[in-house]
């Protein structure tokens, strides 16, 4: 099989982590980041403008509630890539995070100093792959010799690799252009590319004047599910566990609100994202969100000591992606086990 160039080295991503993080606290939040004189406590949460609980939490200061002794700065990241650039820079404590971009993380010698410690979504309609529709194009298979847009090592991307290998294409069948969401839709109005796997908002601007050839929640159903994951650094672990067993307290009354006040969460999903309440409410509709017994199940994150289904997804998404060469060694499910933060998750969801 022709395989795609080796992804970036976890030395050359450290040599941009402290700017690109830098760069991400100064222009997402006012707030610098630092702890504030007294002893007061911090935590530096990145998240993404997608519609999950995690804009619920945001917009109704759940976690500045819970925690009125921190100072919370939310930081705004277009992609996964992102996040663990930062982590490596020790530049967050919490994280939204893909299933794809983790086991990344993970994998190889010096894996990234975080553990996987929640589940926001399930990822569904909500992330997929279009096409223009003057491209004629009526199938995945019907990309072979096309151009498509993708932010690299993220969900899309593993989504994307596992569509074309379903088709019965190869990565070199088509052209691969790392493109984050708001570049994909700016290439995508000039015609630079035909097609883009790429999630909400984008996405809907794409469905405007594309065809929708499959899905997350298709190529999950052919066994290459894809999730957003929380992950906590080691630090946090270590220096300031109680404030993740808040931060898990406020997610999991955040998927609880988006079934018992769905109204409310659409008004907040609508505010953090400067969309209509109709689009905010399309949009929730097309992600899969479990309730919190379900995040500690076995059927996905698991609890302390018995990790869930989750531990055999994110490693068969690691094998994945050494087989398709986006990382140099598959993460053991050892490895991956050792890379799941279960302490306190039950006294969380009860």
């Amino acid at each position: 099989m022709t395989r795609l160039p080796h992804s970036p080295s976890r030395r050359l991503l450290l040599a941009g982590a402290l700017a690109a993080a830098s760069a991400a606290v100064t222009g997402c939040s006012s707030d610098t980041g630092t702890s504030p004189s007294g002893g007061a406590k911090r935590l530096r949460i990145g998240y993404f403008a997608f519609p999950s609980g995690d804009l619920l939490v945001k917009n109704k200061r759940l976690l500045e509630k819970a925690l009125p002794d921190h100072t919370i700065t939310w930081i705004k990241f277009d992609s996964g890539a992102g996040v663990n650039q930062a982590f490596l820079g020790r530049s967050l404590d919490i994280a939204a995070l893909g299933s794809s971009p983790f086991a990344r993380g993970v994998s190889g010698s010096s894996p990234i100093p975080y553990k996987v410690a929640w589940i926001l979504d399930v990822a569904g309609e909500n992330e997929a792959l279009v096409v223009r529709k003057d491209t004629g194009v009526s199938d995945v298979a019907g990309l072979k010799g096309r151009t498509i847009g993708t932010p690299f090592a993220s969900t899309s991307h593993y989504s994307l690799l596992a569509a074309l290998e379903i088709a019965g294409l190869e990565p070199a069948d088509v052209k691969l252009v790392d493109l984050q969401p708001q570049a994909v839709l700016a290439a995508w109005q000039r015609g630079d590319i035909d097609a883009a796997y790429v999630w909400l908002p984008t996405l809907d601007e794409l469905r405007r004047t594309g065809t929708q050839l499959t899905s997350s929640k298709e190529t999950g159903g052919a066994g290459r599910p894809t999730l957003d994951l929380a992950v906590v650094s080691d630090d946090l672990i270590a220096e300031d566990p109680g404030a993740i067993d808040a931060w898990r307290k406020a997610e999991a009354e955040a998927l609880r609100l988006l079934t018992s006040d769905p109204e409310g969460s659409v008004e907040a999903v609508a505010a953090e994202l400067g969309i209509s309440t109709a689009d905010a409410r399309a949009q929730l509709k097309q992600g899969v969100f479990l309730s919190p017994e379900q995040v500690a199940s076995a059927d996905w994150l698991g609890t302390d000591g018995r990790p869930g289904k989750l531990l055999t997804y994110v490693t068969d998404t690691g094998r994945f992606l050494a087989e398709q060469r986006q990382i140099d060694v598959a993460p053991s499910e050892d490895v991956v086990r050792k890379a799941f933060y279960l302490k306190g998750l039950s006294r969380a969801v009860a």
